[in-house]
């Protein structure tokens, strides 16, 4: 992000409850979603839906139905035809992108309010056929005659039907050709993570998160209903009898025989949106709305993609030294949770000499309070429908310094290819925009 210009507030935020995969399409789409989250949100304010500037989305698997998803969410939201809008698509921080898209605008003085967030259905991610099906089908298209075409037709083999799972390549590395887990894996295996550290970590995300739920300290989740009548009010995937031993039971999923990434100590595969309001000074003048936060800045960084976990290492660094701050300065923080070998990986990192030298540190970063790290749980428990998870851990960070009178906060994510990305935000609730 370039020197700020104007600053850029966090009016708001609503977002879905996080729905758990469970073996067939879900009963909402991407756009369902985003549209539900966004309507609760804005009838909120006096404002018409036309008054926006822009809404940007992030969204990695739309439907065939859904190109540019955020200007078909837009439509339905009733922002009007002469509102713009425009989808952003960085991998699991593709809803932290639309957010920084957003802030950037702001900043430069070309909107003023914005909707942006992100959504994803990823119990939708379509089946594909494969290439020699596509060949095929191509070859009985081309065939002129009817004698081409049989011959075309005796041609198929059952293994042609054979489907390709987009989400399984989606989650995949092209490049170094490792999954996501198996990134993990090698994060793990860099910092000495055992299994018995992973499932502690993912016991303790279900419990923060129920925790936290019978608070109500979710109070950015609205209600979402299917077109059957049936509705959601939380997330699905907590596992209230979560246990260590439980979870001991579970076999490595992505490398089955040396490995220790379980579905268990996994984010789940989820459905979900989360949408915010941001907006200038000058538009919290003219329609006279709250403050929840500010966005001070937000920073990108790249790493090893066989490493991926790591890149909120890579991007938080510099992100604070930028803005003249260290760890002592950050009084909550949210990492999203890919897998818990991958927080705990970065947790370690922070501490490791090596490492930090390897980032241009003198010395350590220094080591985070666990107390002070997703404290109200996060995707383990949740689920990490990955177009929106950048822009939830944004929402909860800045719900979290308000409730604990927090300054400033940091939420950071891992991204798919070797990738990080940093948001610093600082709490400004309960008062007037500066």
């Amino acid at each position: 992000m370039t020197t700020p210009h104007r600053a850029v507030y966090i009016v708001d935020g609503a977002r879905t409850p996080f729905l758990k995969m469970r073996g067939q399409p879900g009963a909402l789409s991407a756009s369902d979603l985003a549209v539900q989250a966004g309507r609760a949100l804005l009838a909120r304010f006096s404002f018409p839906p036309s008054a926006l500037d822009e809404v940007i989305l992030g969204c990695m698997i739309p439907s065939a139905d859904e190109a540019n998803i955020a200007r078909v969410v837009a439509l339905r939201l009733g922002c009007g035809k002469t509102v713009p809008a425009w989808t952003v698509q960085r991998n699991c921080a593709s809803g932290m992108q639309a957010i920084d898209s957003a802030a950037r605008n702001i900043m430069l003085g070309k909107s003023d309010l914005v909707l942006a967030g992100g959504t994803e259905a990823m119990s939708r991610a379509p089946l594909l056929w494969n290439a020699s099906m596509v060949s095929w089908l191509a070859g009985l298209s081309a065939s002129k005659t009817v004698f081409q075409k049989l011959k075309k037709i005796a041609q198929f083999r059952p293994s042609y039907l054979s489907p390709v799972a987009a989400l399984l390549r989606g989650l995949t590395d092209p490049v170094v050709n490792l999954s996501m887990g198996q990134t993990a894996e090698n994060v793990a295996h860099r910092f000495h993570i055992n299994r018995t550290q992973m499932d502690e970590y993912a016991v303790l995300s279900h419990q923060r998160v129920m925790q936290a739920a019978e608070k109500k300290y979710f109070s950015e989740i609205v209600p979402v209903f299917d077109n059957k009548g049936n509705y959601f009010t939380a997330d699905d995937g907590v596992r209230p009898d979560s246990s260590v031993e439980k979870l001991a039971t579970l076999k490595p999923f992505f490398d089955k025989k040396w490995g220790n990434v379980t579905p268990g100590n996994s984010s789940q595969i989820t459905d979900g949106a989360a949408i915010l309001l941001l907006a200038s000074s000058d538009a919290v003048e003219e329609y006279r709305l709250p403050v929840l936060a500010k966005i001070t800045d937000i920073h990108w960084a790249g790493l090893n993609p066989a490493e991926m976990g790591l890149g909120p290492v890579h991007a938080t660094v510099p992100l604070l030294k930028k803005n003249g701050l260290d760890r002592h300065d950050i009084d909550y923080w949210e990492i999203n949770e890919a897998f818990a070998a991958q927080v705990l990986g970065c947790v370690a990192a922070f501490e490791d000499s090596p490492y930090c030298h390897e980032l241009g540190l003198a010395a350590p970063f220094g080591k985070i309070d666990l107390e002070r790290l997703n404290v109200d749980g996060g995707a383990i428990a949740m689920g990490h429908p990955v177009g929106a998870s950048g822009a939830r851990i944004i929402l909860h960070l800045a719900h979290v310094l308000k409730r604990e009178h927090g300054k400033r906060g940091v939420a950071t994510i891992c991204i798919g290819g070797g990738q990080g990305g940093s948001a610093l935000i600082e709490n400004v609730s309960g008062g007037a925009a500066s």
